[in-house]
């Protein structure tokens, strides 16, 4: 966990030489103080295990940070993972992971929610997962502006005040405000 960072920094013994990193996302350099050279690198992939995490590990994108030998020794382990680096300042840290969860996390926590209706709905899971890869793909080639489809995108209030009044009670929240998130990205677009 990022809150014990520094306590475990401060246990390994600084060796000038020596490249101290940390994998933290949302956390800075300041935790390794107590080292000479340090570094970050936070690989922008989702890790459900070893094996997969290894398998993905090649060709990701990894967040890094640090100041010389320190960035070019982890610029070189990203590059022997045929990796993407990116360069993240220690003042967007926080808001980098925090955007990491959104785009993992939370999409995750959302496709649980789909699971959830697809079986009240009778529909299997597969056809709302090859939906869910299309959008994702509008998203990748259009923008999410553009890729924007549905009820909220068209101003059709009644049929999201449909979908409201047939979902179970635990699941509207959730499906509320993302309806008003389409909605802003509606707004944004100026259709």
């Amino acid at each position: 966990p990022d809150e014990v960072l520094a306590e475990v920094s401060a246990a390994v013994v600084p060796v000038d030489e020596t490249v101290v990193a940390h994998l933290s996302g949302a956390t800075g350099l300041d935790v390794l103080v107590n080292h000479q050279a340090r570094a970050s690198v936070h690989p922008l992939v989702t890790l459900p295990n070893p094996e997969i995490g290894a398998e993905r590990l090649r060709g990701a994108w990894f967040a890094v940070a640090g100041e010389p030998p320190a960035i070019n020794l982890i610029r070189q382990v990203v590059a022997d993972l045929q990796g993407r680096a990116v360069v993240v300042a220690a003042r967007n840290r926080a808001v980098y992971h925090a955007t990491a969860v959104v785009a993992s996390n939370h999409l995750v926590a959302l496709l649980g929610q789909v699971e959830r209706l697809a079986e009240i709905a009778g529909v299997p899971m597969e056809a709302y997962l090859d939906l869910a890869a299309g959008a994702l793909n509008d998203v990748r080639v259009m923008g999410s502006v553009a890729a924007l489809t549905g009820p909220a995108a068209r101003g059709d209030e009644r049929t999201i005040a449909t979908h409201l009044a047939v979902l179970p009670t635990a699941e509207r929240a959730t499906y509320s405000a993302l309806a008003a998130e389409a909605r802003r990205l509606t707004r944004e677009s100026g259709t």
